[in-house]
């Protein structure tokens, strides 16, 4: 059955890890949430959605008036942390749903389980989600048998699952971070890609070579790695074309170079519409910001125009941005629960826009905003 929690505004986070504990049963990998010590729950700027599971990478949609979230699940798993993401072992999707930000969240059954899809092999990542003609369709990376990451694709005709995988990845995907946007003319385009352990740097030509770098390309003076887009058929199986290289430029129209780590793509793509332009933004990866650059066609160029996140607890930073009750919403996540990188929570925080559409940066601490504030 589905879990209803209350909301996080009126129920201390004591309160929250308490109830947690009783509310479903967990599996013999799977941790149980708890405060980590290192920070007082006040210093940050939101707390976590749910508390009775550990959730990351937040894909948020509206439809209907409410609101769908798709994470990521994490466990505890025996791998070691290395650079390339092996102790990152979901193996499941759980949605989230809620009727208002900031209102109860119910915490939907087992969506899609790896078990389920017949060409994946482990680490179900980051997903999306989109809906058309009265099907919903789940976007996901996985490892296939041979250790290369592929995209698939499961269909449901309940936002909240299950879904049902196709037989094979979508033909031509790799890598990771699939995010899903529709366009005001009904077309759909997919967004994809991540180096280190997202493999993009091993799929240069779209052809997986395990022998590859392990983290980029080494280059950098020239230009970075870049993401990938590609238009979506219109029953949203497939590729309808090969996936195109997103050009990410600097305010002189100079693309960002591999050793700007402070900028350049590393994962965690997303893409919305404001005011008429297209704001394609993503993670930093090992320097932790969320960032974003802005185009006039939703296959770019995009020119960088800065932060939307400093950098939150943990390593990781993966987002979505959704518009609803007539304000912006950034969904993000951090390690508060755990304190440990592989175990991370989801939240919530309103995002602001300046007049001239750039996006105003969002401290994730409290008190270290508060303190800079006063500094200035």
């Amino acid at each position: 059955m589905p879990i209803k929690l209350r909301p996080l505004e009126v129920l201390p986070l004591a309160a929250l890890l308490l109830a947690a504990g009783c509310q479903q049963p967990r599996t013999a990998n799977e941790a149980e949430p708890k405060a980590a010590a290192k920070r007082d729950a006040s210093e940050y700027l939101s707390q976590p959605l749910v508390t009775d599971i550990y959730t990351a990478d937040p894909s948020a949609h509206v439809w209907n008036g409410k609101i769908y979230v798709y994470p990521s699940h994490d466990i505890d798993g025996p791998t070691p942390e290395d650079d390339l993401g092996g102790h990152f072992e979901m193996r499941d999707y759980r949605i989230l749903s809620m009727d208002r930000i900031g209102g109860p969240v119910t915490v939907g059954p087992v969506a899609l389980d790896v078990k389920d899809v017949p060409w994946a092999d482990k680490q179900m990542w980051a997903p999306d989600a989109a809906y058309k003609n009265g099907t919903y369709y789940l976007y996901f990376p996985a490892k296939d048998k041979a250790g290369a990451f592929r995209i698939g694709v499961a269909t449901s005709k309940d936002p909240m699952g299950p879904f049902k995988a196709q037989p094979q990845p979508i033909k031509g995907s790799y890598s990771i971070d699939p995010a899903v946007f529709t366009d005001d003319d009904g077309s759909s385009y997919i967004y994809f890609g991540g180096i280190w352990g997202g493999q993009l740097q091993r799929n240069v030509d779209g052809k997986y070579d395990p022998n590859g770098s392990k983290t980029d390309l080494g280059q950098d003076d020239k230009p970075a790695l870049a993401p990938r887009v590609a238009k979506l058929t219109g029953d949203m199986l497939e590729f309808s074309e090969t996936p195109r290289a997103i050009q990410i430029l600097d305010d002189k129209g100079k693309p960002l170079l591999g050793g700007d780590h402070d900028r350049r793509f590393f994962e965690a793509s997303w893409m919305h519409k404001y005011k008429g332009k297209y704001y394609f933004s993503y993670s930093t990866g090992d320097t932790h910001y969320l960032v974003y650059a802005v185009g006039d066609s939703p296959y770019g160029p995009f020119t960088y125009k800065g932060r939307i996140l400093e950098p939150v607890e943990g390593w990781t930073t993966h987002h979505s941005i959704v518009e609803w009750n007539g304000k912006w919403w950034l969904f993000y996540a951090d390690s508060q629960l755990s304190g440990q990188t592989r175990l991370r929570n989801v939240k919530v925080t309103e995002l602001h826009y300046n007049p001239d559409g750039t996006i105003r940066t969002i401290n994730p601490f409290v008190a270290k905003a508060a303190k800079d504030g006063a500094a200035h």
